[in-house]
Parts: C-alpha cells; sequence; structure tokens
C-alpha cells in the first residue's frame, strides 16, 4: 500500500478495535498491552514504523530514530519498559513534529506530557518520570523490536487513538484495512438501526443465543 495523505485521512476514521479485530486469528497479536497509552486521549496517528532499539535510562538512540525517520512515519521506541527516568521530553517532541514524524511510540516514560500535549503530537507511552537520561549507549535502528509486547518491523503499518496501538504487519495491511473498512461500514448501520428501535439483542441475534444457553 502507498500511504498518500489521502490514503491515510481515509484510514485514520478507522477505530483501532475495527482493525484490531481484523489483523489476526490470534487474539490480541498485534495489539500493544494496555500500558501504552496516549499523553492525549485525542491523539490519533498512522504510519511507518521506524524502529529504534534503546538502552534503559539512555536517550541517545532516541536522537538517531528521529533523523532517521521520514515525514509520515511512525518512531517506535523500544526502551524495554523502563519508566525510572524520562527518555522523551518537549523538546524532542518539536524536533520530531519538525521531521514531520506522525507520532511515537515509547516502551518507556517520558516528561514534559504537559508542554508535548500542546505541540500536538501523537505520543504514546508506558509511563512518565521527570529524572534524566544519561546519553552513553549508541541504539540500533530499523532492526525487528518488541513494543508493548507486540513485535514490530521496520515498515510495519502502526495505527493508534484512544483505545492503544495497534501494529499490522506490512504483507498483511492491505487486507486487513480492507476487513477493516468493511466492518466500520457495517457499524454505522448498525448504529442507524439502534437509533431506529432495535436492541443488540436483536441486531446480533443474542435473544436465541441466550434462548439457547437457558434450554441447557
Amino acid at each position: 500500500m502507498i500511504l498518500t495523505e489521502e490514503k491515510r485521512r481515509e484510514l485514520l476514521v478507522l477505530p483501532t478495535g475495527n482493525v484490531a479485530d481484523n489483523n489476526t486469528d490470534v487474539p490480541r497479536q498485534g495489539t500493544m498491552d494496555s500500558g501504552i497509552k496516549p499523553i492525549d486521549p485525542k491523539s490519533r496517528m498512522l504510519g511507518r514504523a521506524v524502529t529504534v532499539q534503546c538502552y534503559p535510562g539512555d536517550n541517545l538512540a532516541l536522537h538517531q530514530g528521529i533523523y532517521a525517520a521520514e515525514p509520515g512515519d511512525v518512531l517506535i521506541l523500544d526502551c524495554h519498559g523502563y519508566t525510572e527516568a524520562g527518555h522523551f521530553g518537549d523538546i524532542m517532541a518539536l524536533a520530531c513534529q519538525m521531521r514531520g514524524i506522525a507520532g511515537v511510540v515509547i516502551d518507556g516514560s517520558c516528561r514534559d506530557s504537559e508542554d508535548i500535549k500542546e505541540l500536538g503530537l501523537p505520543v504514546f507511552v508506558r509511563g512518565f518520570n521527570p529524572s534524566g537520561t544519561v546519553k552513553a549507549s549508541l541504539g540500533k535502528v530499523n532492526v525487528p523490536v518488541t513494543c508493548g509486547g507486540v513485535r514490530v518491523n521496520p515498515g510495519d503499518m502502526v495505527l493508534g487513538d484512544c483505545d492503544g496501538v495497534v501494529v499490522i504487519p506490512r504483507e498483511k495491511e492491505d487486507q486487513v484495512f480492507e476487513k477493516a473498512q468493511a466492518k466500520f461500514a457495517k457499524e454505522e448501520k448498525l448504529v442507524e438501526e439502534l437509533k431506529a428501535g432495535k436492541t443488540t439483542l436483536e441486531i446480533y441475534g443474542f435473544d436465541k443465543l441466550i434462548k439457547k444457553l437457558e434450554e441447557l
């Protein structure tokens, strides 16, 4: 898939739930764990992953990643879940914004969260900590990493909203998004049925299921 701005806008309307439901036959595969949350719940992001393997408590690799990314990319920072230092702050967020980066996911912590929120850059993070970091270790850029419990390869598609982050393998993205768009359209029709007075029991056939289970 070529991710043009038009295509990005089209796919950004999809809830992460619709994408997650069609991402894999294995429950939760591709969905980052619930510890990864947006600084701003109104955040939405979509882009290809630029991955960075970082040393916990050291943010030199994060600076490497910012300048390895291209406009529209999503920076995936594997800090091994370390939350006892603020790896990412407002200056780095502004640098990302100046590069045209679509969003940042940090399996670790950040600081300056209010300033980052005001900037409007979508940032998803495991925790917050005002402590500083060292700059002593080089990271590995564009290698497979684990972020939020999910394996992320460079170039995978990453979608994030208020519910969390979903990673779609590049080789499956066309079929996943096609199915997610179909589900989104179907749910829009279900909303109209609910507004017209139908119940979820009728719409989904749960009334029959409940009756069947009661008879067991």
